[in-house]
């Protein structure tokens, strides 16, 4: 099974947040301009997929379930949205084959944005992961902010990252979490069984997300790489000699995490600066778009062959 955000039908763990959010879209109150922040893999997304086709699928067959938290496959926004066709519906993400999210993105986005929406209805545009924002993007992000079109809300999805102040500000940001009893509540409920069935706690801490543990498990079943046995210093050794955080963009979203995974269990208080020099490393590939290969093999040959 692939576990995407725009593939889940029902919504785990996070109703109390969702139905906030319908009750001010009813009531008119609902801000053009959210940032949803939290822990990657809560289900942030997840759960702007749901308020936009509760939004969009009002007055059609099979509209959003709000009982359940579910959204029926059989709607017709659901289905244009899967197949890239609605109108009313915007994705800006990072693409598998880039590191950043590029201004020609949001070009094209403000090109789209000067048509009208269908039937009337509110336009959304969903902004995933947006510390993959280049700079150029987010100066342009800035400027559609200022003044978004009538019945044009923007989502945007801010991974616990530090976000640019100018564009904090402009949003209103809503806190999203989990506690660990919950994460492992909703993957038990999706797999159907304990994950310590399949994965090591090496490679699990206390903040590991529901995203995180299933993504972790699809990728697993995809490589045929059994993870019930494999400690944190071998995987990432696999997926550095493999070159699978080339290949596989979710893994691409998470080694990152895995790594100050590794930093924080191996080095004490007396070594803080040498944890320090990888973490800052690692906040300069991604803050300046660099290429993160030598780092990973600097990585792997200081701290994983040490």
């Amino acid at each position: 099974m692939i576990y995407r955000p725009e593939n889940q039908l029902i919504l785990f763990g996070l109703k109390k947040f969702l139905n906030e959010l319908i009750n001010l879209y009813e009531q008119k109150k609902l801000p053009n301009k959210i940032l949803l922040s939290g822990q990657k893999g809560l289900g942030k997304c997840t759960m702007a997929y749901h308020l936009i086709n509760y939004a969009l699928s009002e007055g059609e067959e099979f509209s959003y379930n709000t009982n359940q938290n579910e959204i029926n496959p059989l709607n017709r926004s659901y289905k244009l949205i899967q197949n890239n066709s609605n109108t009313n519906f915007d994705l800006i993400d990072v693409s598998s084959d880039k590191r950043s999210i590029d201004i020609d993105q949001i070009r094209k986005l403000i090109q789209k944005l000067r048509t009208s929406s269908f039937n009337n209805k509110p336009r959304f545009i969903l902004v995933d992961n947006i510390d993959y924002l280049n700079k150029n993007a987010i100066n342009a992000l800035l400027k559609i902010l200022e003044e978004p079109s009538k019945n044009v809300y923007f989502i945007l999805i801010n991974n616990n990252k530090k976000v640019l102040a100018t564009l904090k500000s402009r949003c209103l940001d809503f806190k999203i979490f989990l506690d660990n009893k919950e994460s492992q509540s909703i993957c038990k409920k999706i797999l159907g069984k304990d994950i310590s069935d399949q994965i090591n706690n090496e490679l699990l801490d206390y903040y590991s997300t529901p995203g995180k543990i299933l993504n972790l498990i699809e990728f697993s079943e995809i490589n045929s790489i059994d993870l019930k046995d494999m400690k944190l210093g071998d995987f990432l050794t696999l997926v550095i000699d493999k070159s699978y955080y080339k290949k596989d963009s979710q893994i691409k979203f998470f080694i990152y995490d895995f790594f100050e995974l590794f930093l924080t269990r191996k080095f004490s208080s007396k070594h803080l600066d040498f944890r320090e020099y990888f973490l800052k490393q690692m906040n300069n590939i991604k803050k300046f778009n660099l290429d993160e290969e030598s780092l990973f093999i600097e990585f792997r040959n200081k701290l994983l062959n040490g």
